[in-house]
């Protein structure tokens, strides 16, 4: 079962990125919103088979993911859209961080330790708030809903680097990867929106947010915990 909605979210991400090529707007109306439906398939198709519960919040986090593209879709024909799917993804993201901490297990000697994890967070909190100073001067009156969600997207992949030693190899991998697609994903929409139009943007944020979101639900549905 899982294999089917796997070749169906292969197949609806691949007509998302070719409406972003070409710019067909009705592929893009079908494709969009069924790239995280079809992905929540696959992850209840995938616990149901480990016999294993579907945890509410990574079900949370894939239903705003979704909500939030379909806002998007919006933002120019009104630019209140842009607003409420930033606050989508806004919850999306507090519930892979809750997500993240369900699937981990106890302290071990293994995990990051003191020095470790100030060395390791801090190109991803440089990354983070570098860009929101960049920004700033740009936002506008998005200032206060953009350094929010900056704030937590950057906690959101802190909290999956900080599973190191706490799962298996693995889920670790797909996971942390996964959660840095995502930020860069969102830095690329920023940038384009913000300062200067990118070349290609829809194809880039689509392709690195769609690999993210794979390598994120994928990686949690790996997890064992020690």
């Amino acid at each position: 079962m899982k294999k089917k909605f796997i070749l169906l979210f292969l197949i609806v991400s691949t007509g998302e990125l070719i409406s972003k090529t070409v710019s067909v707007h009705w592929l893009e109306m079908i494709c969009k919103p069924a790239i995280m439906i079809s992905l929540g398939l696959f992850y209840w198709a995938a616990q149901r088979e480990k016999k294993e519960p579907v945890v509410l919040t990574v079900i949370l986090a894939i239903f705003f993911s979704c909500l939030g593209d379909v806002l998007l879709m919006f933002q120019r024909a009104n630019a209140n859209f842009f607003t409420l799917g930033l606050g989508s993804f806004l919850l999306a993201q507090v519930n892979y961080i809750l997500a993240y901490k369900q699937h981990q297990g106890e302290r071990s000697a293994d995990e990051l330790q003191g020095l470790q994890r100030i060395r390791f967070s801090l190109p991803i909190i440089l990354s983070g708030t570098g860009l929101v100073v960049i920004l700033y001067k740009h936002l506008g009156d998005l200032k206060i809903p953009v350094l929010l969600y900056a704030g937590v997207l950057t906690y959101m992949v802190l909290t999956a680097l900080f599973r190191f030693g706490r799962t298996n190899t693995s889920s670790f991998a797909m996971v942390f990867a996964g959660a840095i697609l995502f930020m860069i994903s969102d830095s690329l929409i920023a940038v384009d929106k913000f300062l200067e139009p990118l070349s290609m943007a829809g194809f880039w944020i689509m392709t690195t947010y769609i690999i993210g979101q794979f390598l994120i639900v994928k990686g949690l549905v790996r997890s064992s915990s020690f």
